[in-house]
Order: C-alpha cells, then structure tokens, then sequence
C-alpha cells in the first residue's frame, strides 16, 4: 500500500490510499481546523471512500470535519462516504441524530 499523506501534525492524518482516502489518528477539537485544511491539498477520492478505521480518538469536531468534507464533495459534484466509522463516532451521531446524515 502506498500512501500519500498529508501530516497534520501528532494527532490524525488523512492520506491518499489507492483510490481512497484512510484516516489514521485522533480527531478532536485540539486538530480539526488543521485536518480540513490539510485535506484541501488532496485530491478528493477517487472511489468515494473515506476509510475512517484508524480513527483512534475522537469528540464532536470529527463529525463537523466529515460534514465539511461531504460539503466538498458536494460542491465538486462527488460522491462521498465514510466506511469503518469506529464505535465512539457511531455513538456520536446518534446522540445528535444525525446518523443518516454520515454515510457509511
């Protein structure tokens, strides 16, 4: 597997995985704003795919990061869903709601 990373910093990474993406790393409120800047210097995946598994830590910002990149997709008139979403981002969305609003 070759990856091409853009590193955030200690916390979390997205990074370019065949013709998806794979995040590995926390996500919290302390790296977001760093995370979706990041991501602007990615292409968006190919495939659609967000493989979210090696999401280690997690707190609500992860969901306003994901609704960011959904709203780029959106906008360049893509597809995009989050696979392997782990169990405390699960329990997240439904605490909000917003279960159906992350695709997966």
């Amino acid at each position: 597997m070759s990856l091409v990373g853009v590193d955030v910093g200690t916390r979390g990474v997205f990074s370019a995985d065949g013709d998806g993406w794979r995040f590995a790393g926390g996500l919290t409120f302390d790296d977001a704003t760093a995370v979706i800047a990041a991501t602007r210097r990615l292409e968006l995946p190919a495939n659609g795919v967000v493989d979210m598994s090696g999401l280690t830590h997690v707190d609500s910002a992860a969901l306003a990061v994901l609704f960011a990149l959904q709203r780029r997709a959106a906008g360049e008139g893509k597809a995009l869903r989050f696979a392997a979403l782990p169990t405390a981002l699960c329990e997240l969305t439904k605490v909000y709601g917003i279960e159906d609003l992350i695709a997966s």
